[in-house]
């Protein structure tokens, strides 16, 4: 690994100069900070975050109807939402391997959730310590839960089908969990414009970087990571190197660093004129062998 300083210097030089609140609107948190209320923006988040994969271009107009049909506040629909009375209003509305179905079954189980115990917080906070290192073994209580849910009243028998347990990835199958660890830190963290730092009893240090293409190729890139698979461990390995920067917040850097991919201003074949004008071009490995 290269010298942690350096990289700190680096990483912090990018994470100050990115425009973090311009790119809020080619990103899924875009929905929930459309709503005021912590109990909608959890909601929101939730359905948002459960569907951001593939292209935003793609999955936006889809979660433009679901919030369309639940109206003003989400949290207040899916409180008094009823699968047999209401499950038509989502008729049509389904996105690559998530069938209608399984949409409305998300919705269910956040149903569900909220009618027991009134908010998705307090479900989380039900599974979490404070002696826990991370929040893997509260995120695996999280999901478990709604995988115990009867399901018999969307599909007509209790199932599972592909198209809903993608929507709920757990740590203890390995899974990267890169949705639901980009959830949790909008919920957690707070203070760049960013996140909404509403599940206050959850300090940002025990969050795990939300992992995808873009930040793990970017996180080799730049030596936060050598291993070769993205999955929960090469999650935690990067989030543990980034505690090393900085402790209280460690995946602070997450939104930026993804940006950098999405938005194709780091390309996946170095580019001089692309390298050369990156805040990360100093720490970046391709970077560097691009402009010797």
């Amino acid at each position: 690994m290269q010298n942690l300083q350096f990289i700190k210097e680096s990483l912090d030089k990018f994470y100050k100069s990115y425009n973090l609140t311009e790119r809020i609107n080619s990103d899924p948190i875009e929905f929930p900070h459309r709503y005021k209320r912590p109990e909608d923006i959890e909601v929101v988040g939730f359905i948002s975050s459960a569907l951001a994969y593939g292209k935003v271009t793609l999955f936006k107009p889809v979660l433009e109807r679901i919030f369309g049909v639940m109206g003003k506040s989400p949290y207040d629909f899916t409180l008094h939402f009823e699968p047999k009375k209401d499950s038509s209003l989502f008729k049509g509305i389904k996105y690559r391997m998530n069938k209608e179905e399984d949409i409305v079954c998300l919705i269910y189980l956040i149903s569900r959730a909220v009618k027991e115990l009134g908010s998705l917080k307090q479900l989380f906070l039900n599974f979490y310590s404070p002696t826990y290192d991370d929040i893997g073994p509260a995120l695996s209580g999280f999901v478990d839960y709604f995988l115990k849910t009867d399901t018999a009243v969307v599909y007509g028998k209790k199932v599972y089908p592909f198209g809903l347990l993608q929507f709920l990835p757990s740590p203890a199958k390995g899974s990267t969990c890169k949705r639901l660890n980009m959830f949790l830190r909008w919920m957690v963290r707070s203070g760049d414009g960013v996140d909404f730092g509403i599940w206050n009893e959850i300090p940002p240090s025990k969050l795990i970087i939300p992992l995808d293409t873009h930040t793990a190729r970017i996180c080799r890139h730049i030596s936060l990571t050598k291993r070769k698979n993205a999955d929960w461990k090469m999650a935690k390995e990067i989030t543990e190197n980034l505690k090393s920067l900085d402790p209280d917040d460690p995946v602070k850097y997450d939104f930026a660093i993804c940006h950098l991919g999405i938005s194709g201003e780091c390309p996946s074949i170095p580019s001089i004129d692309k390298c050369n004008n990156c805040n990360l071009s100093d720490i970046c490995l391709p970077a560097l062998e691009a402009v010797r």
